[in-house]
């Protein structure tokens, strides 16, 4: 009994010199106490104290007198730096804007075209590490900077864009898929720092673009100049490369939808419904990503992030029958709010050939407006701004309806306008043919055409010829590097002048080559798909283009810098071809062993059976009367016959 008490003594007392000691310690003065005590004994330090923190999180520029003593300054090297200070780095601008463009057609379709910009404070070509991002999407910020890439520029499109009854696009883009990247200088392997890049954003598109490969990159001398600020214009650290046979789905909006601040929750982006935009026409998504300057004289850069979607929507193919369009019969929705994280949300209704009101009307009607240099024209445009609660009304939801009056007024035709076709007869030889359309009346301005032909179809350079008014018209600048079998794809390049009102016509001869059988797709008798050719120059301008890219402007008009009031820059893509190539019967191998598993069945299988089949000789079955007498046999304990 006597251990048992001491046990429990020693525990009281052990128990008793804890909790003295945790008084003891929380009687201690600690800084933070001493420093409520100097802030109670003094209040100007307090309001001083109070007002430190948020000074330093404003990272305001303050003047230094460079007029220091010698001794102050010896004072202040000899002062210890916080660590506070050495780790803080100021918070990064950016800044969100989004733009709905509809465009009515003469033919009774509309054009539409999304275009969402985010531009960041940064510049990630001078190796600067970023760890928090805002509105910016993370995925694409950690692949520039891995990846150096200085500009890069990807889309995805469903359908042709027919410029002769539409016009120019804001953005044109090939059918298929298009990707083509500016790396950084200090890149030392392109390609292999392609070949992962492509890999990497088949994943975040979730689209084919590890098909990617040499056979179908091209490294263009003249095109596709950077459409940012570029030090440099080394072309050996551009890459270019086209599937055209890439199909468009939601799998491919999703994840280009999730890149948006806002996602597809509020703002404009509530109207990209997925079964609406592929029930069109036409559809398109792009991402471009470039730096920018930040003000006129540009001396520092920002980074730019801009996503576009342009749809077209058929009169006819939408059911409706009527010349009357909405946002809620074009995508089944209505907006209800801008992005709360979005410093501009509008939508321009082009209204240029309805000066009067007697082409269309529109409903609900707006007063304000905006002029806009577009493609070389000034176009005019009613504004609905969504971050004015007076835009929505008072049922809080807009939804824009264009009703047509007339059915009369023509087209401006475009001035450049470019077609291609394959020309021939037989599986062996053809030709390519390339028209272009000057359709200026009395100006000509030269071209930049760029060609990429897969190494299977074997060009005849020596055939190359180029005509304008049934004139030949020798290109200024050829560039041509031949294809190698399987590893590398033709390119050719040339700047053309086309003749005022003229059609400008490019042919060259091909041989068709055979493949591999196991080179050849699935469904072989389709044929092969060939890229868009690329048709590049600069249009002259009816009036004068503003070359100040840093004035606030529309954003579906300043995606091209213009470097001249004359004229614009203007992209043009073709057709994609479809060629056959010599293909073996397939169906011959599937016969030949169909016919010998047949052989094999049946020979080997009788064969086999009568190795391995035992044989027994077995006896009639004996008659009634034998086996009653059998019976009797047995009974009588005799034999049985």
């Amino acid at each position: 009994m006597a251990a048992p008490r001491c046990s429990r003594c020693a525990w009281l007392l052990l128990v008793f010199i804890y909790s003295l000691y945790v008084v003891v310690k929380s009687e201690e003065p600690t800084p933070g106490d001493e420093q409520h005590a100097s802030v109670v004994d003094n209040p100007q330090t307090a309001a001083e104290t109070e007002k430190q923190p948020t000074e330093e999180r404003r990272w305001e520029a303050t003047q230094v007198d460079e007029t220091v003593p010698d001794d102050a300054a010896a004072s202040k090297q000899d002062l210890p730096v916080p660590d506070s200070v050495l780790t803080s780095t100021p918070a990064l601008k950016d800044e969100f804007q989004e733009e709905l463009v509809i465009r009515p057609l003469h033919s009774g379709d509309i054009y539409a075209s999304f275009q969402f910009r985010t531009v960041w404070e940064t510049d990630f070509t001078r190796g600067s590490k970023v760890s928090h991002y805002r509105l910016f999407p993370k995925s694409l910020g950690q692949v520039i900077s891995k990846f150096s890439v200085r500009e890069l520029h990807i889309s995805f499109t469903q359908g042709y864009w027919r410029t002769m009854q539409w016009g120019q696009p804001y953005l044109p883009s090939p059918p298929g898929a298009e990707l083509w990247v500016w790396f950084q200088d200090t890149v030392t392997d392109v390609d292999a720092t392609w070949k992962e890049l492509t890999n990497v954003l088949s994943g975040i598109f979730c689209a084919s673009l590890n098909f990617i490969d040499s056979t179908n990159t091209v490294q263009p001398s003249a095109s596709f100049k950077p459409l940012g600020i570029a030090n440099g214009t080394d072309h050996r650290f551009l890459r270019y490369a086209t599937l055209p046979r890439e199909i468009v789905c939601t799998e491919n909006l999703t994840p280009w939808k999730k890149l948006l601040p806002c996602g597809s929750k509020a703002g404009l982006a509530v109207l990209l419904k997925s079964e609406k935009l592929f029930h069109s026409s036409f559809h398109s998504q792009a991402v471009h990503i470039r730096p920018v300057c930040q003000d006129e004289p540009c001396k520092t850069a920002s980074l730019e992030l801009r996503q576009t979607l342009n749809v077209v929507f058929d009169l006819h193919a939408s059911g409706q029958g009527k010349r009357e369009w909405s946002l809620f019969k074009m995508f089944s929705r209505t907006l209800t709010e801008a992005c709360p994280l979005a410093s501009s949300s509008k939508i321009y209704i082009d209204v240029t050939d309805n000066p009067q009101e007697d082409q269309f009307e529109l409903s609900p009607a707006t007063h304000l407006l905006s002029q806009a240099v577009v493609l070389g024209d000034r176009r005019t445009f009613s504004v609905y701004d969504l971050t004015q609660q007076v835009t929505f009304g008072t049922v809080r939801s807009l939804n824009v309806l264009i009703r047509w009056k007339s059915t009369e007024g023509d087209m401006l035709r475009p001035l450049l306008h470019a077609e291609r076709y394959v020309a021939g007869y037989g599986l062996q030889t053809g030709e390519i043919h390339t028209l272009m359309y000057n359709n200026h009346p009395f100006r000509s301005f030269p071209v930049l055409l760029l060609d990429s032909v897969p190494w299977y179809l074997r060009l005849y350079v020596h055939t190359l010829t180029v005509t304008s008014k049934g004139k030949d018209n020798k290109p200024s600048y050829i560039h041509y590097q031949p294809s190698k079998d399987r590893m590398r794809p033709h390119l050719l390049e040339m700047l053309v002048q086309l003749p005022p009102h003229s059609v400008t016509e490019v042919t060259v001869q091909f041989e068709r080559a055979l493949l591999k059988w196991t080179e050849y797709t699935p469904d072989p008798n389709h044929g092969f798909y060939v890229g868009s050719s690329v048709v590049s120059a600069l249009v002259p301008s009816t009036v004068a283009m503003n070359t100040n890219i840093t004035k606030e402007q529309p954003l579906f008009s300043t995606f091209f810098p213009t470097k001249e009031e004359s004229s614009y820059f203007i992209r043009v893509y073709t057709e994609p071809l479809l060629v056959n190539l010599p293909t073996p019967d397939f169906s011959m191998p599937y016969n030949v062993i169909c016919l010998t598993c047949t052989v094999v069945a049946v020979g080997y299988g009788s064969l086999y059976n009568l190795l391995t089949r035992s044989f027994q000789v077995e006896e009639p079955n004996p008659g009634l009367a034998k086996r009653i007498a059998n019976v009797i046999r047995k009974m009588r304990g005799v034999p049985p016959l």
